[in-house]
Order: C-alpha cells, then structure tokens, then sequence
C-alpha cells in the first residue's frame, strides 16, 4: 500500500466552474494512512524544530552579546537543549503549600497545547497527487481554518491566567493578570489586522489564502496589505510574551511572572510553550502575508503535475520562511528595551487597534473600486496600485502621525514643552543645593 501511494502521477485533477480541482483520497484507508504518517512527522519536526530554536536563540543571543554560548555538549552546542531536558525531567517537583494543586499541575499542558492544534490546519506544502488520489499536506484542511486558529490560540491564555492564579503567589497573580490583559488587548488587533487578507482571499480557508498569492511573488499580502503585516506582527510578538512586550514575566519586577513557583518540567513546558508559540506565529505570517508553500518568481510549484519533489520543495520553503521570522523574533528580544506597562497598554488600545480598523474600510474600498475598475486582485496592475496605496500610507502614519514617539519603547506621555520645563526645574534646584551645600561648608 505504502509503496503504491509513492507513485507519483503526471496529473488527476478535473474542472469544475473554470477551477481545476485535485482528485480527492480514493479510500478512507489511504486517507488515514496519510494522516498518521503525516502526524507523525510534522509534530516531530516541530518538536526537534523547537529544541534547535532553543538551541538557536542562546547562540544568537552569545553573538550579539560578543559571547560563545552553548558550545559544550554535541557539535556546536547542539545537543545543550537535550541536556538541559533530561536534567529537567529528572529534578525533583517543588509543590508551593498553598497551590490550587490540580488547576496548577494543569496550567502547563494548557499553555503548550494551543501552539500545537494551531498547526493542524496550517498548509505547509503543495498537495501530493498519487496513484491512490490526493493527499493535501495539512493535517486537517479545514474550511474555516482560519476562525480555528483565531479560537484555539486564544485558548494559551487560560494556561498562563491559572498558573498565576493557582500559585497564590502575588507575583505570579500580577504576571497572570498582566497577561490576560496584554493577550485580550493585542489580540482584537491581530483579529482586524487578518481581516483585509481575508477580503482579498475570499474565503476563511489559508489554501485559500495561499491560493491567492501564488504566482511569481507580487501577489504576497505583504505587498498588497503591508500595515496588516506590520500590526500582525506587532500583535505576534505581544501575543507570544516576547520582547519588548514581556511584561507577565518581567524578571526585574516579578521576579518570573507567572511562572515564579514551577520547577522542573512544569517549568519547562512553559518555556517550551513559548518557542511553540513562536514557531506558531511565524508559521502564521509566512502563511498570510507570505504565500504560505509558495516558492517565488515561479510558477513551477503551482501547475500540474503534482508530483512529490513539488510538494518537498515547498515544504522546505515553508521552513526557510518560518526560520526567518524566528530569526526576527530572537533578533528583537536581544535588541530592544522593554515596554512600560502604560506604554504597552497604549499602543495597543489607541494606536494599533484604530489603524487596523480605518485600514480595513481603506482596503476594502480600494478592493471594490479596483475590482469595479476591472482589476481583479490575480492582476499584477492591482498589486502595483495596492503596493502604492499602502506606501502612501506607511508615509502618512510614520512621517506625520507617529513621528517616531508612538512606537518608541522610551516614548514619555508628557508633552516635549512640559518635560524641558521639568528639566530646567531640576536644574535650577541642583544649583541651588549645590551653592546651599558650599556655603554651608565655608
């Protein structure tokens, strides 16, 4: 059976409305042999992709700060986060006196859960046309994988909201309670900001979504609705408990946040479920604003025939893709301050969530009145326009409206003129004790 499903067939496809369609599974065994096969792998990817993002991070983080990092155990270092997992497993659970026992042994399952049911949805290669019929490479291709993602990534939060709860530890409290409040505010954006890929999409389904950028890479959304891209990606960073946007744990404040009272695994997992959550958001933007699969300037990958070296390759363009927001997302941690906690607050309720809402009545409207023009979004004319549309914009929200104090980590709430007057306030006082000081002493 294995054997025949290998065979690759010049094409099985058939046309319906004008839309050529991939002949589906010939049997429920096939299907169900595919799908172990490629639960399986997937989730052994991710979870070895996970531990080298570990492994990755601390080496980053070793050069920017001009040090070696991990480079003891394995090659390079690269069997120090398998180390540090066994040591992990094998120490001694701590259980605080007063924890709610069974909501505090739950919280890690139910933060390191979410981050991996988001991936069963997820396309990440160009569907497989075999003798024994299709097998698209998604565990499950739902059509509403989007609304899926939306509801089950918002499950992460209950983990971290009852381990602060059931600690009973105020720091942990104040972490779990920062981070509900982070998580319900940056997540409304990251909802909008997704909302103008849709309407290009039409659909809710990301084949859908990646179906609509293929081609040779003008039709990426990142192109056609970059302030999305860039308030998702804010939203991302908030949403995973990254840098600058780390509050709940916040070491110089809440000693670690939420998880101030965990040891050993327990402790781990939280750690694991935020590099899940991270590769998860990347996986994420390369699908929505990437082209998910798609390989550009090409249309090789899109065309019958469908056969396995198409999907492989497109399967490691997805990787290449998601590695390189990883890499975004370690470069930031190492890079920028952290956010007050009114500044973080702010930029997500007064900037970020009014620019996702007037930008999707500006797309919207672009889209209708390109389409009435005649330009569909598969036009590369209409990508040109909507790249322009969205230069302007860029231009108008950075270079008149933020001026670089919005976004700015250090921006005060305190208006220029007042803050110089405090300035020349405190200067007239040092004076002042300086000359107090001397006159004393003479």
């Amino acid at each position: 059976m294995i054997l025949a499903l290998l065979q690759d067939v010049p094409q099985q496809t058939f046309q319906a409305n004008g839309i050529e369609h991939l002949v589906p599974p010939a049997s429920g065994g096939i299907w169900f042999l595919a799908t172990v096969v490629k639960l399986l792998l997937i989730f052994t990817i991710y979870m070895v992709g996970v531990m080298l993002v570990i492994w990755l991070e601390r080496r980053v983080c070793a050069f920017i700060q001009d040090r070696r990092g991990p480079n003891l155990v394995g090659p390079h270092g690269l069997l120090q986060s398998v180390a540090d997992g066994v040591k992990n497993i094998m120490k001694e659970e701590t259980y605080p006196g007063q924890a709610y026992l069974p909501l505090f042994v739950l919280a890690p399952t139910l933060a390191f859960i979410p981050a991996l049911l988001v991936w069963s949805v997820i396309p990440y290669g160009a569907p497989w046309v075999t003798s024994k019929g299709t097998i698209d490479m998604a565990l499950a291709p739902m059509p509403i994988g989007f609304l899926f993602i939306l509801s089950i990534a918002s499950l992460g939060v209950y983990g971290i909201v009852l381990a602060g709860w059931s600690s009973n530890n105020k720091y942990s409290l104040l972490g779990g309670l920062r981070s509900s409040a982070q998580m319900i505010s940056y997540e409304i954006a990251m909802g909008m900001s997704t909302i103008p890929v849709l309407l290009l999409a039409g659909d809710v389904s990301l084949d859908k979504v990646v179906a609509q950028q293929a081609g040779w890479g003008t039709h990426w959304n990142v192109i056609n609705t970059t302030i999305a891209f860039f308030i998702f990606i804010v939203a991302a960073f908030a949403e995973t408990n990254r840098l600058p946007f780390d509050l709940p744990e916040a070491e110089s404040e809440l000693i670690a946040g939420y998880h101030s009272e965990y040891s050993a695994m327990k402790f781990s997992m939280f750690f694991i479920a935020e590099y899940a959550n991270m590769m998860t958001a990347s996986a994420l933007m390369a699908t929505l604003f990437f082209g998910g699969w798609d390989i550009p300037f090409t249309l090789w990958d899109n065309v019958a025939p469908h056969i396995f070296l198409k999907t492989l390759l497109t399967f490691l363009f997805f990787w290449v893709k998601i590695m390189v927001f990883v890499f975004i997302f370690i470069w930031i941690r190492w890079t920028l301050p952290r956010f007050r906690y009114d500044q973080l607050m702010s930029l997500g309720w007064k900037f970020m969530l009014p620019t996702a809402l007037a930008y999707i009545v500006i797309i919207a409207g672009g889209t209708v009145g390109l389409e009435y023009a005649g330009l569909h979004p598969s036009n590369w004319l209409f990508a040109v326009i909507m790249l322009g549309i969205n230069i302007v914009l860029l231009v108008i929200l950075f270079g008149f409206i933020d001026r670089g104090r919005l976004i700015s980590p250090a921006y005060s709430r305190l208006d220029k003129r007042d803050l110089d007057t405090l300035r020349r306030a405190r200067f007239v006082r040092v004076r002042f004790e300086s000359a107090t000081s001397e006159g004393g002493a003479d």
